[in-house]
Parts: C-alpha cells; structure tokens; sequence
C-alpha cells in the first residue's frame, strides 16, 4: 500500500478556506434571510465537513470500503434530518386537546 503525501499547501489552502467559510457563516448569521439564514448556515457547515473528512481525514486518499462506510453514515444522518424535519414542520397540523 502505497502512502499519499499531501502538500503544506494544500493543508494552508484547505485552513484557509475553513477561516473564510467561518468567517461566512458569521456574516450570514448577521443578515436577516428569513428561513433561509438555516439552509445558508447548513449549506456552510456541510461544506466545512468536507473540506475537514477529505484532507484533514484524508478521506480523498482512503480505501473504497472506507468511502462505502463513511457514505452510509452520511446517508444514516440524512434519513434523521428528513424525519426530524418533517416531524418538527407537521406539529400544528392536528388540534392538541386542552389547547
């Protein structure tokens, strides 16, 4: 098994894109976007949780079976954002007794 090396430059390249995306997330947080200051700050995050799980974890460089892996849990987590979400958006839906 051949070991991949990665550059000091790609690593400040990567650190420094994690700066501005922290820098963005702190700005959006500041304007007012309606509902859509949480999809601007989920989008942000999700990006920043790539750039750590691909270099910092080097994911980029990892074996098909940890790729494999690692998608199920992104998948896992995706199913219980959706439920929650949809749990969360239908709870006025139905009269509460006593209400």
């Amino acid at each position: 098994m051949t070991e991949h090396v990665t550059s000091l430059k790609t690593y400040t390249l990567v650190f420094l894109s994690l700066l501005a995306l922290t820098l963005a997330t702190t700005l959006v947080a500041t304007i007012d976007l309606g509902s859509f200051n949480v999809v601007m700050a989920l989008f942000i995050a999700v990006v920043k949780m790539m750039l750590v799980a691909l270099f910092f974890m080097h994911l980029r460089d990892s074996t098909i079976l940890t790729k494999v892996v690692v998608g199920g849990g992104m998948l896992w987590l995706a199913i219980l954002l959706v439920f929650s979400l949809a749990d969360f958006s239908t709870r006025g839906w139905l009269p509460v007794p006593g209400k």
